[in-house]
């Protein structure tokens, strides 16, 4: 009996049948066939309804468990009767029922043994219980006959504890008594007619474990119960220390994590300082980062548990992620395909249903049934990010690539690039094959750092390209970023256009004679270097005779920069250059700088610089072997721009320093302001007139050679720019303007950023307010902006004032009325709630 739906144990059952729902690691009806085979019943028929093909495509023809498996489908509800009155034609001799949805290891040889040796018309299984009022009692004389049934009786009523197990023993001849123009049911109808006609109606008290798997706790609980060893199930895996399973492939990096008992199906990964507590069932695939721990809990195949998580008592479904720092409390269940934000939490008893999204810092006091909680752009702010193998895989990739190349033109061409993780490659390829899907041709530049292919598509005409990474802020999240002419981050137009056929699925199709080509041009990198080199004044930076100390963050950087070192006679001692496919850089940021540090003090060099991984930004070191601030240094490279006798514009987000206007009086330099996003910033930098674009975090963008964040150029020019002036790097930082500007995030549900920047307008609306981006207040005392962030439910605070105590008064005064606001439209929400 396979029909059932499973209501009580949503969202569990939301998108599969009641008999699919995973007891360690298989589904419970698979335990029930095992055990059919275990007693010789070989040849099983299956009454199916909800979801049949779930059922059907899992079990087949029953071939790989040694039986043979043949279905019976419901077009309409006919109950438990009916439904095996349907398959009435196929049961010409005894047969036994049994459902597919109630755990059990009870000694069905013996039941029907005792049903032949009483002739009995049907023998049902009993089962004494502690609480029989959700079930149907059976009461039974000395040899077993049945007297009576009472279904779901009250305590007044209860007058045994054996309770109907749905197990059944039926001679053939019991089913002409069915009626075929309606549902009928065994329990109700069927049996009490046939007691009531005197046909010989017996009860069998099985011995062994019988489970029925009709809530969210009974689930869990034979979950727990398998564990126990309570029932006698084949669970898959080795067994080590008596109580925990194993399946094929996981990967443990300590096994005194894992405290049993404890079950990790196949290919499961528990990372460095990660637990498994008591009683966790982790399906196949399931993934623990960092930190992260589950205890007494069911978490289904796929799921990803993110750094520091806590899964306690709780039941997750299948291919969900739970991000970094989330909570899931006692009793919650979470239903297929949910992504919880991080810092999130799922309050006790709380159900989430399949699909839905909880924004970050959110937490979920009640059921989440119909909405979702967050935004569902494709985009964020700097391309497509997510956990490789969680958010973005490879289906995902060739579909996003298929939405970019029906963007295209039919025969347009694309410049890809990546890093050298073998994820990157992974992606890279499966984005090439959704754009030649399309009719568009692809050159791979294999791993490159995305300014050289940049480049090549500004130089040969590309009309985008794309570069796969790892992200600058988490290194195990990969960054899809896109670009077009002439080398600039991927333009609102052309986004919400791959927005719209990815979300569609209206994607073009090109025929058998039309699918893209792959190429590999050669020598990029050198036409690269040959271009940059162009662009400089070669014979000042060779004079200077520079000695450096180059760390490349492995990032492919380190196969570019010598092409250009050599030619401006620059000696250079470098260190952690390009890394291996799969390698795992053993440093961080703040590793590398100190390194390249002590190396600076080594060799007496003129500077240090550290690349980041995507050789994008720069980091500077002055030759007395201290950090340049990330601030300082985008001052630095605008006063000796200045001071260069250059004219033109710069190009600088509106949150950045107010110095930057300081700093170009006086000289041929004018400050253009942009939206706070890369995307507007390189648009800016590509406009006629721009000799210079930077933002706070190490990129540098000079828009005659390519209007991007490269490393590898932010160099080379800083070289040219230092080559015309006497004093040390040192003096010159120190002859800087020191920046007071504060930086704060705020929590900010999604819901209230509307209302948010809409009643703050308002209130401001008579003062020196700038809404380029944001909400800029100037006065007397300085400026202070709220920016909403893109991708995540907080808003950004940032104030300047001409001390840094200015600044923090007012970040504070703007703070507080963000809070106030949000405060008074909760208030109002819980009003209209309530009433």
């Amino acid at each position: 009996m396979a029909g059932g739906e499973g209501t009580r144990l949503r969202p569990l059952t939301s998108n599969q049948p009641k008999p699919m729902v995973p007891v360690v690691g298989k589904p419970c009806m698979e335990h029930i066939l095992e055990l059919l085979r275990e007693h010789g019943l070989e040849d099983v028929i299956v009454t199916v309804a909800f979801m049949p093909q779930a059922i059907r495509g899992y079990f087949g023809n029953g071939e790989s468990l040694g039986l043979n498996v043949e279905y019976s489908v419901e077009e309409s509800p006919l109950g438990t009767a009916g439904s095996v009155r349907l398959a009435s034609d196929r049961l010409d001799e005894t047969f036994l029922v049994i459902s597919g949805d109630a755990l059990c290891d009870v000694d069905l040889t013996e039941m029907i043994r005792v049903h032949k040796e009483k002739g009995a018309a049907v023998t049902i299984g009993l089962k004494s219980v502690e609480n029989p009022l959700e079930f149907g009692i059976v009461v039974t004389d000395e040899e077993g006959r049945i007297e009576r049934f009472l279904e779901k009786p009250s305590w007044g009523q209860v007058f045994s504890d054996t309770i109907n197990t749905g197990i059944y023993v039926i001679e053939p001849e019991a089913l002409r008594h069915i009626p075929t123009d309606g549902p009928y049911d065994f329990s109700k109808e069927l049996f009490p007619l046939l007691l009531e006609m005197g046909r010989p109606l017996y009860g069998h008290v099985l011995d062994g474990y019988w489970q029925d798997i009709g809530n969210l706790d009974q689930f869990r609980q034979a979950n727990f119960d398998a564990l126990d060893e309570r029932v006698r199930l084949n669970i898959n895996g080795i067994r080590l220390r008596g109580n925990v399973w194993l399946g094929e492939g996981v990967e443990v990096d300590d096994l005194e994590a894992i405290e049993g008992p404890a079950f990790l199906g196949n290919y499961c990964r528990v990372a460095a300082d990660a637990s498994v507590g008591a009683y966790s069932v982790l399906g196949t695939s399931v993934t623990l980062l960092e930190r992260a721990r589950t205890e007494r809990s069911v978490i289904d195949a796929a799921t990803h548990v993110g750094r520091s998580a806590r899964v306690e008592g709780a039941v997750v479904g299948r291919a969900c992620d739970i991000r970094a720092h989330a909570h899931v409390h006692e009793g919650a269940a979470i239903g297929d395909e949910v992504t919880l934000g991080a810092q999130s939490a799922v309050l006790p008893q709380v159900r989430i249903y399949p699909y839905k999204e909880v924004e970050t810092g959110a937490q979920i006091h009640e059921s989440l049934i119909w909405e979702s909680r967050a935004s569902t752009n494709l985009f964020g702010k700097d391309g497509v990010s997510g956990l490789v193998n969680v958010d973005l895989t490879p289906e995902t990739a060739v579909r996003l690539a298929a939405a970019l190349g029906t963007a295209l033109k039919r025969g347009a061409r694309v410049v890809a690039s990546r890093e050298s993780p073998a994820a990157c490659r992974m992606i890279k390829r499966a984005m090439i094959s959704g754009l030649n899907s399309t009719g568009v041709d692809v050159a791979d530049l294999r791993v490159l750092p995305a300014s050289v292919s940049r480049h090549l598509l500004k130089s040969e005409g590309f009309d985008a390209g794309f570069h796969i990474g790892v992200s600058y802020s988490d290194p195990e999240v990969l960054e899809i970023r896109f670009y077009e002419q002439p080398g600039i981050q991927l333009t609102a137009g052309l986004q919400k256009e791959i927005e719209k056929h990815y979300t569609r699925l209206e994607l073009r199709r090109a025929a058998f004679n039309a699918v893209g080509s792959v190429t590999y041009p050669a020598r990029v990198r050198e036409s690269y270097a040959q271009d940059l080199l162009a662009s400089l004044d070669v014979e000042a930076i060779r004079k200077r005779g520079y000695r450096l100390v180059v760390d490349y963050g492995y990032s492919a950087a380190s196969y570019v920069l010598p092409l250009l070192l050599g030619p401006l006679g620059a000696e250079a001692v470098d260190a952690h250059g390009f890394a291996a496919d799969g390698a795992q850089p053993p440093t961080g940021l703040r590793e590398a700088v100190g390194q390249a540090k002590r190396l600076v003090s080594a060799i007496g060099a003129d500077l240090g610089v550290v690349f980041d991984r995507a050789g994008e930004r720069l980091f500077l070191i002055d030759e007395q072997a201290r950090e340049i601030p990330v601030e300082q240094a985008l001052l630095l490279y605008l006063r000796l721009i200045g001071s260069n006798g250059r004219q033109g514009n710069v190009a600088f987000p509106i949150t950045v320093t107010s110095h930057v206007d300081a700093l170009v009086e006086g000289t041929g330099l004018e400050v253009v302001r942009t939206p706070a996003s890369l995307a507007e910033l390189t648009k800016a930098a590509s406009e006629d007139g721009v000799i210079f674009a930077g933002a706070v975090g190490g990129g540098y963008v000079f828009p005659e050679f390519l209007p991007a964040y490269d490393a590898v150029a932010s160099l080379c020019k800083l070289l040219e720019l230092l080559a015309s002036v006497d004093p040390p790097l040192s003096e010159l930082v120190a002859e800087l303007p020191a920046s007071t500007l504060v930086h704060r995030q705020l929590p900010c549900p999604w819901s209230l950023k509307g209302t948010v920047m809409r009643l703050l307008t308002e209130r401001l609306r008579d003062r020196d307010v700038d809404l380029l981006d944001g909400i800029k207040l100037r006065d007397e005392r300085g400026w202070v902006q709220l920016l909403p962030d893109p991708d995540e439910p907080l808003v950004h605070i940032y104030a300047e004032g001409a001390t840094e105590e200015a600044s923090l008064e007012l970040e504070a005064e703007l703070r507080s009325m963000v809070e106030e606001i949000m405060e008074g439209e909760g208030a109002m929400a819980a009003t209209g709630a309530s009433s």
